[in-house]
């Protein structure tokens, strides 16, 4: 009877391990895509990175003027030319919510909005050549869509 009863306890007020977030399957399955996201970017993947973003990818960069906007092409540029010249990569991530347009089985074209708190820090080597290291906290929301098979990054890789 009391295992019964923990288990009850536990599925009322379960969450995403490690998480505030609400436990279901599919905010796990997508929190698991920001996770695989997170260590690719750990591991400085831009290949990684590139099979996770959608095709219709956009990042608007949050600054009015819209010139440094980029899609699908310009991630891999983004990627090629700063993420492979950095290295000792910490990339944390706090998720802070996740909004799913579709409730209960996911279909193709279903999206999720994930709150995230980031804290990283890169070395880089910058114009004079010497080794730097900065330190980056910042909160975004990582935008992804359901293909049928997995979660694919829209924005805000």
């Amino acid at each position: 009877m009391a295992a019964i009863l923990a288990a009850g306890c536990a599925a009322k007020g379960s969450f995403v391990a490690g998480t505030k977030v609400p436990y279901s399957a599919p905010n796990k399955a997508v929190l698991d895509a920001c996770e695989e996201y997170r260590l690719a970017v750990e591991r400085g993947d831009a290949d990684a990175l590139m099979l996770m973003a959608h095709r219709q990818y956009w990042e608007d960069s949050g600054s009015p003027s819209g010139s440094d906007d980029y899609g699908y092409e310009g991630l891999r540029n983004v990627l090629l030319t700063r993420l492979l010249r950095a290295s000792d990569i910490r990339y944390s991530m706090r998720y802070v919510g996740v909004t799913q347009q579709c409730k209960g089985d996911l279909k193709p074209g279903c999206r999720a909005a994930v709150d995230v708190l980031v804290d990283a820090s890169y070395t880089i080597t910058n114009v004079q050549g010497k080794a730097i290291r900065p330190d980056k906290r910042d909160q975004n929301q990582l935008v992804l869509e359901w293909d049928g098979r997995r979660w694919l990054f829209l924005s805000g890789m």
